[in-house]
């Protein structure tokens, strides 16, 4: 999983996260407080930041550690996978997961019943998508396995540095998961009895299925870190809007009619911003500069935070 473009797409959602005017508020299924949900999501994205730390420390395998894999040592159940390797394949997967973290928050957007509360429901994906990115970055920051494709020739520079050893667990799968599940269970508590439930929670199950086959062919994780994945990213999605839903029954025709344009206008906005943000990291990470995160105290005794960039020579 490439952690710093998953964590810009749902950095991106803070666009959206203003809290509406109370007396404007459209009824929700939900109840979130600002005070309470925003520093939640400010730690868990420390702890994002955090694993990722942990993660560009590991490490790196050497030439004897890649000649002494043998695949006896790999569980049954995923010595299927061991030696292989597809660029295409792993094209294939990006694009279904970072597609699908876009175009969750678009599609809720459009949705009739939601649009009165984007901003709740945009504020709890962000919650969402940082939970998992939490779990996923502190246990591949700790966690060593050798990626399937090292027990076979290919793979050539990927063969070598930290995220070689970051097979444990699926990140792609768990975050794909994550937004569709998280989707699933938001339309199920805005159109409660609709009959197209049980269409949103199969396209749910289904596509992080497809990620987590395309990672199994790109050499990337083996079948046990995807089954992880899937439930970690499954469990999270359901679990965070559940536990914010309120006791009140949640009526349809309460909700205000849909401004088509406000629509239009919020996911071109948050579209713009991750995309020149994916463009940003992309240029960065080809030049070999790195960004660590930093804060202190000035000569004046001002604090101060931000990002180092530090380029090795």
């Amino acid at each position: 999983m490439k952690l710093r473009p998953t964590l810009f797409l749902v950095g991106a959602l803070l666009l959206g996260c203003r809290p509406p005017a109370r007396a404007q508020q459209a009824p929700s299924p939900y109840t979130t407080r600002f005070a309470v949900e925003a520093p939640i999501t400010a730690g868990l994205l420390g702890l994002s930041a955090a694993g990722l730390l942990l993660v560009q420390h590991k490490r790196t395998a050497t030439e004897a550690d890649l000649a002494a894999l043998d695949r006896a040592n790999i569980p049954a159940i995923d010595r299927f996978s061991a030696g292989r390797f597809s660029n295409r394949a792993q094209v294939v997967s990006d694009g279904f997961c970072y597609g699908t973290l876009a175009l969750v928050p678009a599609l809720l957007a459009f949705q009739p019943n939601v649009h009165g509360r984007y901003g709740q429901v945009a504020g709890l994906y962000l919650e969402t998508m940082s939970s998992t990115a939490a779990l996923f970055t502190l246990t591949v920051g700790t966690v060593y396995r050798y990626r399937p494709y090292l027990y076979g020739p290919e793979g050539g520079e990927l063969r070598h540095g930290p995220v070689a050893t970051d097979a444990f667990f699926g990140g792609h799968t768990a975050h794909t998961a994550t937004a569709t599940f998280f989707a699933a269970q938001v339309f199920h508590d805005f159109n409660p009895g609709s009959p197209a439930q049980p269409y949103v929670w199969g396209v749910a199950a289904a596509v992080p299925a497809v990620v987590a086959f395309y990672r199994i062919r790109a050499g990337k994780h083996f079948l046990t870190d995807n089954l992880v994945g899937y439930a970690v990213g499954a469990t999270v999605g359901v679990m965070v809007p559940r536990l914010h839903r309120n006791d009140t029954v949640f009526d349809p025709a309460l909700v205000p009619p849909q401004r088509f344009r406000d629509s239009a206008v919020g996911v071109g906005v948050g579209a713009a911003a991750g995309l020149v943000a994916l463009h940003f990291y992309k240029k960065l990470h080809g030049t070999g500069v790195s960004m660590v995160p930093m804060q202190g105290l000035n000569l004046n005794g001002y604090a101060y935070g931000g990002v180092r960039f530090a380029r090795a020579l």
